[in-house]
């Protein structure tokens, strides 16, 4: 029972601004976000930098265009 008036007394300020906003905000839009990473992540597993997966995360989260290559395949 301490242990969770210890915890409640250390996030009280948050705690408190959850009904200060009086439920206009919703979790949801953060839980999507979440629920992207986590699944460009799991795509992202084979590749070999970080800058890789980096930008896998960009694109697939801020809906960037694609960025221009310095050469070409064709």
């Amino acid at each position: 029972m301490k242990r969770m008036a210890r915890q409640m007394r250390l996030h009280q300020p948050l705690i408190l601004n959850w009904f200060r906003a009086k439920k206009l905000f919703s979790s949801g839009i953060v839980e999507g976000f979440n629920n992207k990473a986590k699944v460009t992540l799991k795509k992202a597993y084979g590749f070999r930098t970080f800058n890789a997966m980096q930008i896998a995360l960009f694109h697939q989260l801020g809906a960037l265009p694609e960025p221009q290559v310095t050469h070409s395949f064709w």
